[in-house]
């Protein structure tokens, strides 16, 4: 697996040569071996791409991401196929049983609220974060009492400011939405590495959402994305912003018993939360991460 998220912000013309990805505009010309890439996001519509590294890129199980003309992810490229025995491990998710997955939803939202309460703890709000704690030892199978709603509620206007909402219009949503839609697209590439659909999930079930199962999974690793935001010290959705968020995953959490860079851990934990689905391993061992 690579490890550069490759950012292209600029008109150029992207090509595949003898294993490189070869980026040319006026300026220069830039090479990266496909071994190293983890994604490509292209965040801009004046940039050519040749099919036949699309269909490389594709081979190497190397996601890419296009962004429109306000750099709001809106596509991305993943292979159709992640996993020799793909029609198997479809056949188990559907065989997801309804208990199984509201157990699962369960250890996904604690997890989720208490990077929250670890992310105000950091920020000096500790009587919100211990609220937060509160309401994640709250919360019950399927999530029945709708401890995410009500932790979210505090958390954000604790963390932005008490007028702030999620669907104002203004810069800091911007950049949220622009990192949850990379995390979500990591999340995709991680499933379908393992051979599962990510329409089916196991509490978004949105009819019109290609991603639903992306979106359950990608819930504990938000905060990584509003943490960024919130210490970047910029105030405006740049190109500087994008470039962080881009390179998350180059970021290390604490998990387990070790250090590891957050790519590593969205793997393993989507690994660990799919075992458990298949009743392969006992719910105990989906641990979360934390900061360092």
């Amino acid at each position: 697996m690579g490890f550069r998220e490759v950012c292209i912000e600029k008109p150029c013309s992207c090509r595949y040569k003898a294993g490189y990805l070869v980026v040319s505009n006026k300026e220069k010309t830039t090479r990266i071996h496909l071994s190293e890439i983890e994604s490509v996001t292209i965040s801009t519509t004046q940039a050519f791409v040749s099919s036949y590294l699309m269909s490389e890129l594709a081979k190497n199980k190397i996601r890419v991401v296009f962004c429109d003309e306000k750099w709001n992810p809106v596509s991305e490229s993943i292979p159709l196929h992640g996993h020799f025995r793909v029609s198997g491990c479809i056949a188990k998710q559907l065989d997801w049983s309804q208990p199984w997955r509201k157990h699962v939803w369960m250890c996904v939202v604690r997890d989720k609220i208490e990077a929250q309460a670890a992310v105000l703890r950091r920020e000096g709000f500790k009587v919100q974060s211990n609220t937060l704690l509160q309401h994640a030892k709250e919360v019950h199978s399927g999530d029945t009492t709708n401890r995410e709603a009500a932790a979210a509620c505090l958390y954000f206007t604790t963390l932005f400011g008490k007028d702030f909402n999620r669907d104002i219009d203004c810069w800091i949503n911007a950049s949220l939405n622009y990192g949850y839609d990379i995390l979500m697209s990591k999340c995709a590439r991680e499933i379908i590495s393992y051979g599962y659909l990510t329409e089916v999930g196991i509490f978004h079930r949105g009819e019109f959402n290609p991603w639903n199962l992306a979106c359950d999974f990608m819930e504990p690793f938000r905060p990584i994305v509003d943490e960024l935001v919130i210490h970047s010290g910029l105030e405006d959705f740049t190109g500087e912003m994008r470039h962080l968020l881009v390179n998350m995953f180059n970021s290390e959490v604490r998990f387990k018993d070790g250090r590891y860079k957050l790519s590593s851990v969205i793997n393993m934990y989507i690994k660990k939360c799919i075992d458990v689905l298949n009743k392969e391993a006992p719910a105990s061992e989906i641990v979360s991460y934390s900061f360092l």
